[in-house]
């Protein structure tokens, strides 16, 4: 597994080049409706990785991680989805809700494993 640093630096360079291409392409992704529900997705995965930013910051610095960071990843989304299109707020917060809700899923079987590997030692 990566490391905080490193995937702190991969999560932060990744959110650079989402939000870069999607300001670039912001024109496209309002043309169309199904473009625009796009332009909300692609603001979800920009949630995940400023999540996985959040996330991996506050352990480096030994700060106890909790709602705050999903509340600040989501802002940092929705803003960046209002530049594209009203719509992609809506679609970007749906998307996001099912990225967390897999995230968190992700992260009880993980915890789970780990539990059963130190009580087999």
């Amino acid at each position: 597994m990566a490391g905080s640093g490193s995937s702190m630096l991969y999560s932060f360079l990744m959110f650079i080049v989402i939000l870069s291409l999607q300001q670039m392409y912001r024109g496209k992704l309002a043309s169309t409706e199904l473009f625009t529900i796009l332009g909300g997705f692609i603001s979800s995965l920009l949630f995940l990785v400023s999540l996985t930013f959040i996330g991996n910051f506050q352990e480096t610095s030994g700060m106890k991680t909790g709602w705050g960071a999903v509340i600040v990843a989501e802002l940092i989304a929705l803003i960046a989805a209002s530049t594209v299109h009203r719509v992609c707020i809506t679609t970007c917060f749906l998307f996001s809700a099912g990225l967390l809700y897999e995230v968190n899923k992700l992260s009880g079987m993980m915890i789970a494993r780990s539990e059963s590997k130190t009580k087999r030692h």
